[in-house]
């Protein structure tokens, strides 16, 4: 039986005010989530779970505690928050946290807008088992491929639904579903893997098992041979699907948390260009369709699109209430919230422009080099900037793609790095971060 979230939450507050709580805010979740695994043509692993998490914030002065549960009678709901308000007296004072002002709450929103949620029915069992087989048979059938480790198809579905003690009530629902094939080829010390999938929120619009098998292969067989490189400094293409890596690190340092501890490369950088200047990166949290998208923030404030970098200058930090505060800033309701722990600031979507080029135009710039499709490990100085990443990919000469790659460490520094980032035009449009292969300068490899 479907739980009714508002109320719920109604009643975790009515709760944490008994118990003595000064303000408090209140998550319900109600999830299903299905994931199938096939090997050999056989279901290798079924899953589903369902049920309802709840987490509890209350607040006594500058003090607060967080309590969750996955059960919701009564009885439950009086013990959470007594335990909650015992805990925040014991807690340390911190004069930063605190609700958002009511003038700040989001209201008159329409999350239908967005198409988060895809009502056709919950696909069976049976029908995740076939998706996943048709793609492991497509990528068994590509010429070079010796075998498949996994094919896998899952659906998940969510509502959510926060409310806070000064008057804040909302909810609204997501679904998705995926498919994904990891291929070998090769055998013994020469195996080499590689994979393809993607996740929508809608069903119809995830593209066929026989295509996600197909591109695992083909990515699969482009690495066949692998070698390691010279070492040396080489310009270097981060292809796409591994493009928005380098990007994820730019919005780490400049995440308010990161700032506020003074432990990001990017302390100094506000208003400074650090990217070139024909380039921008946009968050929209309403894009539709994208599983990043929302309403509301986990502390109920008004989601914004906004430029995090624009024309290559850096706009601002990713901001929730409590980092706001401590930096005498505005938030930019970047609050996420689980059931288990206090917000915490997080971008949505984000995109960064697009080139003029496609990949292959990339390619002839860069001449003699490496081109990156796939990376491991990540060692990074906050404070510094300083990256070095495990990589494999294919080298190219002449602009011309050559052999494959594996076993090497690409290096630079990331604001050196980014400064003159060079994007291609071939960004997929339907991911939460849409950033396109991107060609970087002067980077040191370590291989032979």
């Amino acid at each position: 039986m479907s739980q009714d979230l508002s109320a719920l939450t109604d009643r975790m507050l009515n709760a944490a005010r008994k118990a003595g709580a000064e303000s408090a805010d209140a998550i319900a979740i109600d999830g299903t989530s299905v994931s199938i695994d096939v090997l050999g043509g056989k279901l290798e692993h079924a899953e589903r779970s369902e049920g309802v998490e709840i987490g509890l914030r209350v607040m006594i002065g500058q003090k607060q505690a967080i309590v969750s549960s996955s059960l919701f009678d009564d009885a439950t709901l009086t013990t959470m928050a007594e335990r909650a308000a015992a805990m925040a007296q014991e807690a340390p004072e911190d004069p930063y946290i605190g609700l958002a002002d009511p003038t700040q709450l989001a209201s008159g929103w329409n999350s239908d807008s967005l198409e988060l949620y895809d009502a056709t029915p919950e696909p069976a069992a049976a029908e995740l088992e076939d998706d996943a087989k048709r793609a492991e048979a497509a990528a068994l059938a590509h010429q070079g491929i010796s075998q498949v480790q996994s094919a896998s198809a899952g659906y998940g579905q969510r509502r959510i639904h926060l409310a806070t003690s000064n008057g804040f009530s909302g909810g609204y629902k997501r679904t998705g579903r995926s498919l994904s094939c990891v291929a070998i080829t090769g055998e013994g010390n020469g195996m080499e893997r590689d994979h393809y999938g993607e996740s929508r929120a809608f069903q119809g619009d995830l593209i066929s098992p026989e295509d996600v098998g197909r591109i695992a292969a083909e990515r699969t067989m482009a690495r066949a041979g692998a070698r390691r490189p010279k070492t040396g400094a080489y310009p270097v293409i981060f292809d796409e699907r591994i493009a928005s890596s380098l990007i994820g690190h730019l919005l780490v340092a400049s995440n308010g948390a990161m700032i506020a501890r003074g432990s990001s490369w990017l302390m100094d950088k506000l208003g400074a260009q650090i990217l070139p200047k024909s380039l921008s990166i946009t968050e929209n949290p309403h894009r539709p369709r994208i599983s990043g998208s929302k309403p509301f923030d986990g502390e109920g404030l008004a989601t914004v699109p906004r430029d995090i970098v624009r024309d290559g200058v850096l706009q601002g930090w990713t901001l929730d209430l409590a980092n706001a505060r401590k930096l005498g800033m505005s938030p930019t309701a970047s609050a996420s919230r689980g059931t288990s722990g206090p917000p915490s600031p997080t971008v949505t979507n984000i995109a960064l422009t697009q080139g003029d080029r496609s990949l292959q135009d990339l390619m002839r710039e860069m001449g003699t080099g490496l081109w990156i499709t796939s990376m491991i490990g990540s060692t990074i100085n906050p404070n510094t900037g300083d990256y070095s990443r495990g990589a494999s990919g294919i080298w190219v000469e002449n602009g011309e793609p050559q052999y494959a790659i594996n076993e090497c460490t690409v290096a630079g520094n990331l604001l050196d790095m980014l400064v003159g980032i060079q994007p291609a035009n071939d960004a997929r449009t339907h991911l939460s971060r849409v950033v396109p292969s991107l060609l970087v300068e002067g980077l040191t490899l370590a291989g032979d």
